[in-house]
């Protein structure tokens, strides 16, 4: 039930996508960012992300990542109704585990 509450769905194997190159779509504000994030990843945040599609790549998976989880839920759900594989990784910090 989590799971879902928190747009994650079934359980995927991120680390998998990440080794095959998906992208990892930081959502948080611009401070945030700069405070720590994943590196090589895209910081678009949340608020911005509708009018910024063209700045993510389609060609590939993106993992979407914040500082809870929520945020990147919602993102999840903006970039799948756009055509996107999009995956939630929760906390950039999980995420940035997962690349080490």
């Amino acid at each position: 039930m989590l799971r879902s509450l928190f747009g994650l769905g079934p359980k995927v194997d991120l680390t998998a996508l990440l080794l095959n190159g998906a992208t990892i779509l930081d959502v948080r504000t611009s401070a945030e960012y700069a405070e720590g994030h994943v590196k090589g990843s895209i910081n678009i945040p949340l608020d911005q992300l509708q009018r910024s599609l063209a700045q993510v790549p389609k060609g590939k998976p993106v993992i979407t990542c914040c500082r809870s989880g929520m945020r990147s839920a919602t993102a999840q759900t903006v970039l799948r109704d756009h055509g996107f594989e999009a995956y939630n990784g929760g906390p950039w910090t999980n995420v940035d585990r997962l690349r080490k």
